[in-house]
């Protein structure tokens, strides 16, 4: 992914969405993030763990679109608890910008 050492991760993204327990869609991946010891009131460690992520992995897929061009990638996360689970992570590189930012991440089926 280009400039993946720039990928930006909003703190909000993780505490309102990713690791909320009340969001109505980021609950049931914050069940699944919490597993593997991913934690609300840590959240810089999943932030690192999801930049890692995005420099470590391929490009699984990408699509261009009016806004800017999204990126899947995809496998293995560095989690608390060592199991390191497959997800999916995507990224957009909004037009006139230069770095990634986490659009959301879940489990790969």
């Amino acid at each position: 992914m280009p400039n993946k050492t720039e990928a930006v991760v909003d703190a909000n993204k993780i505490s309102d969405y990713l690791l909320s327990d009340t969001h109505e869609i980021g609950k049931h991946k914050a069940a699944f993030f919490k597993r593997f010891g991913f934690d609300a009131n840590s959240p810089t460690i999943f932030e690192e763990a999801l930049k890692t992520h995005a420099i470590e992995r391929e490009i699984l897929k990408y699509d261009v679109s009016p806004f800017g061009t999204k990126y899947k990638l995809e496998c293995d996360i560095e989690t608390p608890d060592q199991r390191n689970p497959c997800i999916v992570s995507v990224w957009i590189i909004e037009n006139d910008t230069i770095e990634p930012r986490l659009v959301t991440a879940y489990p790969a089926k």
